[in-house]
């Protein structure tokens, strides 16, 4: 890869619950100051992970590495029979040209440790990896106000439980919320770890479509809204980021109201309607060698 990304992802949840914190009963994740949802890196990108995974099988060079029921070091020996080199407990081989090969074996196969990275220092080492891509949590353009749902189960576990009262549970919502992640695309790490133009397209795909493939009755509604991406002519980058996210703003179309769907929200670009500045699917040279790029 030779250019810098940095990119703003814009998605929203309308009565949904697009993350709860088990520390809190499940509640959707708040900043306990403001109010304002948060969904975690973490989270959204377990959901990149079971969309990557959905397309390619989890086959080579797609293969995900932290997904459920997965034993890392049994992923790890691969990477050490490939080459036939014998491990030693929690370390790495001495050899530097063994170190690369197993860690270069990690990235090569697993989609999520070129993308995300890895620490692959368990029982089995196979290093550690910075990736090519990082976000931030998610966070909601306006404060949210969590609903708590009573609901019942009709049904019984146990026969002799038949004549007991039906079992009571909760359920927490949010009516809606439009929520803003920023990130990050390093041309510098993504060469070391293999990261190529192919993946950074896969990935794109995934922001687009992975909230079809992971409906839930917490996530009935949770939708893919903008992806605006600033795409530097350098790999090193030609504009500090946080100076291009300032160029993005969103606003309420009508603040009397609570906010129910995307379109109670203008999104601007230095002031002006984004539809006006940049089309979608459309590109806009912004000088400097920056490009912004709506997909």
């Amino acid at each position: 890869m030779k250019n810098r990304y940095d990119f703003i992802y814009l998605f929203d949840v309308k009565d949904g619950n697009p993350n709860g914190d088990p520390d809190a009963g499940n509640l959707p994740r708040v900043d306990a100051e403001t109010g304002h949802g948060l969904v975690t890196d973490v989270c959204l990108k377990r959901k990149v992970r079971n969309y990557v995974g959905l397309v390619h099988g989890e086959n080579p060079p797609y293969e995900i590495y932290v997904k459920e029921k997965a034993v890392l070091n049994n992923q790890h020996q691969r990477a050490y029979e490939k080459y036939d080199i014998k491990p030693e407990s929690k370390k790495l081989p001495k050899k530097i040209e063994d170190a690369q090969k197993v860690t270069g074996f990690m990235c090569q196969n697993f989609f999520d440790i070129r993308t995300f990275g890895a620490v692959m220092t368990t029982e089995v080492n196979c290093g550690q990896v910075r990736g090519a891509i990082q976000m931030t949590f998610g966070r909601s353009i306006d404060p949210i106000v969590a609903a708590e749902h009573a609901i019942t189960r009709m049904a019984v576990t146990k026969k002799e439980d038949l004549e007991k009262e039906r079992t009571m549970g909760r359920k927490f919502t949010i009516p809606y919320g439009l929520y803003r992640v920023h990130g990050f695309v390093n041309a510098r790490l993504a060469g070391q770890t293999g990261f190529g133009e192919n993946d950074l397209e896969l990935f794109w795909q995934s922001l687009e479509q992975m909230f079809e493939h992971d409906r839930s009755a917490a996530r009935g509604e949770m939708s893919a809204r903008e992806i605006l991406i600033f795409k530097h002519d350098a790999s090193l980058g030609n504009a500090p980021a946080h100076s291009l996210f300032e160029r993005i703003q969103i606003e309420r179309a009508d603040d009397s109201v609570p906010a129910r769907k995307f379109a109670d929200y203008r999104i601007l670009f230095d002031g002006t309607p984004l539809d006006e500045s940049v089309g979608v699917g459309q590109s806009r040279d912004l000088g400097n060698g920056v490009t912004l790029i709506r997909r």
